[in-house]
């Protein structure tokens, strides 16, 4: 199940894991405003998945892409390289 929130009453799941499985986009930072009516993402997948290509650009490439997450936010390069290192991110081909 997602921890994202839900429209009916609109909490976030209590259950405080990540939704690494979650449908996610990465899109050029400079569209961020744009994505509740449109833009144009450049990678769909899971959000780990979207984590795992993100980590893989240059570090001075990076602050020019955001990781949409379906039902959730926006997730900036800072926030997805720290999400990288955290220890439950889950081991390649498994989200």
């Amino acid at each position: 199940m997602a921890d994202h929130p839900s429209t009916f009453n609109g909490e976030t799941n209590s259950s405080g894991k990540q939704a690494w499985d979650d449908r996610a986009q990465i899109m050029p930072a400079s569209q961020d405003a744009q994505l509740s009516g449109g833009g144009v993402p450049l990678l769909r997948g899971t959000f780990a998945e979207m984590i795992r290509h993100m980590a893989q650009l240059p570090a001075e490439d990076r602050h020019g892409y955001v990781i949409a997450k379906a039902g959730d936010r926006n997730y900036d390069a800072d926030e997805a390289m720290a999400l990288a290192s955290s220890p439950d991110f889950p081991a390649e081909g498994t989200g």
